[in-house]
């Protein structure tokens, strides 16, 4: 028998898994390398990619975030009686499997459409024990995401513990330590002990995913707050959250100018004050949720997103190349407005379509966790 659902984590999984496709899609509007996403160099073509790009990408990078948050929310803390080795035990065999599968597919599908030549494919190989292929950087997340379930198990008991006073007091460090990126570009480049021989700064055990963890049980156990009131705190959190982060990005995105990618996305990391405060109110308009059931097709969709996220590189490559076309980014087929959510969506219905149809094949759940 199927647990029960928590509803409004269906919805909230399945617009992270879109929004991860739509900043890819985005990216192809100025990443300066042959692969079109955005490398360590970038470039705007035009005044139109800057600004749609800015809005579109930089509205969804509470992507990561969410995700992020949703573990937290149904995981944390766990269940009465779960050891470590257990949580690991099924955590692990339910992520790493397609995890694996899907280094081993982005290391050599791509030979067969000559997207890679065997000298790289054999150097990707080489590199799986410890990182991700070259042809799927958007696997980076599975990391830190492995990371925070191997601490579930040591700040549970904490969290069980722990007061709501006492909880703030950690998410209130882990916004300090958010502006850190900040303070380094315009105040220092080290702070708070940092230098050449020592990275390990004051917040540092403070800073980074743990702190979205801890949020989202604070939110679930200890915000006491009335539907309306989290619904307008958390629809204006999130529209200030991701003006700020959209236009950040257009400040310096100037058209034609070659610029280092991390200098472009400057207000763009996931653990800044920006990211945080639009993922703290998109979680609280979806905790307003008050449906008792998801219909049917949300529940699927929820169930597929992983896999869905681990495929949708290889679909939206081929609708980059239809919607965008030999004329690049400066002069695409389909104006950047309409090329970027066309783009989205079509990797979301396809990636949709063909994560369902391998769920009914035997051992689905070892490739797309179905």
């Amino acid at each position: 028998m199927e647990k029960e659902r928590v509803v409004f984590a269906d919805y909230m999984r399945i617009v992270a898994c879109f929004l991860v496709m739509l900043v890819h899609a985005a990216e192809n509007f100025y990443g300066a390398d042959s692969s079109g996403l955005a490398g360590n160099m970038s470039m705007l073509m035009n005044e139109s990619n800057r600004l749609f790009v800015a809005l579109y990408d930089g509205c969804s990078r509470i992507a990561v975030p969410m995700f992020m948050v949703i573990s937290a929310y149904l995981l944390v803390p766990m269940k009465e009686g779960e050891t470590m080795g257990s949580f690991y035990r099924k955590r692990f065999l339910r992520v790493v499997p397609p995890m694996v599968a899907f280094m081993l597919i982005y290391t050599f599908l791509p030979l067969l459409w000559g997207g890679m030549t065997w000298q790289q494919s054999i150097s990707d190989l080489k590199l799986l024990p410890w990182n991700f292929p070259s042809m799927a950087g958007h696997l980076w997340f599975m990391y830190p995401l492995l990371g925070l379930y191997l601490f579930i198990p040591i700040i549970s008991p904490w969290l069980e513990r722990a007061t709501a006073k006492e909880e703030r007091v950690f998410i209130g460090l882990f916004i300090v330590a958010c502006f850190m990126r900040y303070i380094h570009r315009f105040v220092a480049p080290e702070l708070w002990g940092e230098c050449f021989w020592n990275q390990y700064h004051l917040l540092w055990y403070f800073a980074g995913y743990l702190g979205y963890l801890v949020l989202a049980h604070y939110v679930r156990f200890h915000l006491d707050w009335s539907t309306s009131l989290r619904r307008g705190v958390g629809a204006a959190c999130l529209i200030v959250g991701a003006a700020f982060t959209a236009w950040s990005f257009w400040l310096k995105g100037v058209p034609g100018q070659l610029i280092e990618t991390p200098e472009l996305e400057w207000g763009w990391e996931f653990c800044t004050p920006n990211v945080v405060l639009a993922t703290f109110g998109v979680l609280l308009l979806f905790t307003s949720m008050r449906r008792e059931r998801a219909p049917r097709l949300v529940v699927s969709l929820s169930k597929l997103s992983f896999g869905m996220y681990l495929m949708h590189l290889l679909w939206l490559h081929l609708f980059v190349v239809l919607f965008v076309g030999s004329g690049g980014a400066a002069s695409p087929v389909v104006p950047v407005w309409a090329a970027i959510p066309l783009i989205a969506i079509c990797t979301f219905i396809c990636c949709a379509l063909t994560t369902k149809v391998l769920s009914y094949l035997p051992g689905s759940k070892w490739v797309i966790g179905v």
